[in-house]
């Protein structure tokens, strides 16, 4: 079986039930193969201490030659000086950042069934708007916990923290209002994952009883070097498995997957991965939710093996992270057309020139001070100023409803743009 273990390649790194549906090695069983794997894995494997399953089974991870790769090439694109990226202009920083944060709200909402349509979810965080359902509660709250994370990324992670973000997450959306920011205790019955297609729960959480200690050996999971008594955890390892221990442990009644990104995106960022404001992992999830729910599954199943769930999310990262390369793409071509468009116009500034490219797609649109504001990333102040000059330049009009200005585009844009 050692000298099977030698010759085979772990790469993809499969768990039992895909790997006994493929043919094996010539002269092997499927059963030999993986008690061969499994050996190989198990000589690479580290156990993370302060990250438990159930009982005294600590998770672990293997020295993977392919995984470790992988997050070397994604430590440098997600930490590389913004300088170097000529994409993403202190100019144009704020409004990227503005419009990837909605999107990473909305989905993780919608990830955990939250109800909405993303046009009128994003149309909602931009106007400012009061959230009307319990579903748009979720999203208003999911966006003001990443911007509490944002703020949160300078200083170390307390468990008063943790208690913080489950509680903006969760403020008006729970059945009993005293839930949120409150672990669950020993003489409540512990809320399992249910998994609503299969109709069954996927995942019984560890005891309540022991959520204290596992939330003190999370924080201090989260808050360690990198380098620790002579072993190096890759920082984004460390992110990765925030969020898998999170969401194993499942400490509340409600909102631990939103609260497990979350954390996810405060640890990279602590860390110094500043991309990663402009990425949406939940959006990958969202439109493929089973291989994420799988990776817990073969994790569990398979000794607290969390290598299956970094992979996972190695994929989800880098699938952002190209949908992020297509973006910018559309958004330079885009910026030229309307350079083409607003080329006798000087001073127009890089918010201003998003504004009118949405007006062009979308002449029907509405502005206010308050909806520029938020997409744009600035005060109030800065986008009255913004509307108020497109105002006497012809390109949008005003109009004042009740208590508020909105604004609207010429009826005539691209003509009165063209000149």
């Amino acid at each position: 079986m050692g000298q099977l273990s030698k010759t085979i390649s772990d790469t993809p790194y499969l768990h039992w039930e895909q790997l006994r549906h493929r043919p094996p090695p010539a002269g092997y069983s499927v059963l030999e193969w993986w008690q061969a794997l499994k050996f190989k894995r198990q000589l690479s494997s580290s156990q993370h201490d302060l990250l438990y399953g159930y009982g005294e089974q600590r998770v672990c991870t293997s020295h993977n030659a392919a995984v470790e790769a992988r997050l070397a090439n994604l430590s440098r694109q997600l930490g590389s000086p913004l300088q170097h990226d000529g994409d993403i202009t202190r100019a144009n920083r704020d409004r990227y950042i503005s419009s990837s944060l909605m999107e990473e709200a909305i989905y993780s909402s919608l990830l955990e069934g939250a109800v909405a349509t993303r046009a009128a979810a994003k149309d909602m965080l931009r106007s400012g708007q009061m959230p009307t359902t319990i579903d748009e509660r979720m999203i208003v709250n999911n966006h003001r916990a990443i911007e509490r994370v944002r703020e949160l990324a300078h200083e170390p992670l307390t468990v008063a923290h943790v208690l913080e973000l489950h509680s903006i997450l969760t403020d008006g959306t729970l059945a009993d209002p005293g839930a949120a920011g409150r672990m669950q205790t020993a003489q409540e019955e512990r809320i399992v994952v249910w998994d609503k297609q299969l109709n069954r729960s996927v995942h019984l959480p560890p005891p309540a009883g022991e959520l204290p200690e596992r939330m003190t050996r999370l924080v201090a999971f989260a808050n360690a070097e990198d380098i620790e008594n002579e072993r190096y955890t890759h920082p984004l390892l460390r992110s990765i498995l925030l969020h898998f221990q999170l969401a194993f442990d499942h400490p509340f009644v409600d909102g631990n997957g939103r609260l497990a990104r979350a954390l996810f995106y405060w640890s990279m960022l602590r860390r110094g991965y500043w991309l990663t404001e402009f990425i949406s992992i939940s959006r990958q999830i969202y439109r493929n939710r089973n291989p994420y729910l799988l990776a817990y599954l073969y994790a569990e199943s398979d000794q607290q093996d969390a290598t299956y769930f970094v992979i996972q999310q190695l994929d989800v990262i880098e699938q952002a992270l190209a949908e992020l390369q297509i973006y910018l793409k559309r958004k330079r071509e885009e910026q030229h057309s309307i350079r083409q468009l607003t080329s006798a116009h000087t001073g127009l500034n890089p918010r201003q020139l998003a504004l009118l490219r949405h007006a062009l797609h979308k002449p029907d649109a509405i502005y206010t001070h308050e909806s520029h504001a938020n997409s744009q990333g600035v005060s109030i102040i800065t986008a009255r100023s913004d509307l108020l000059q497109l105002v006497a330049m012809g390109f949008v009009s005003t109009a004042r409803v009740g208590k508020k200005f909105i604004y609207r585009p010429a009826d005539d844009l691209a003509k009165r743009l063209r000149g």
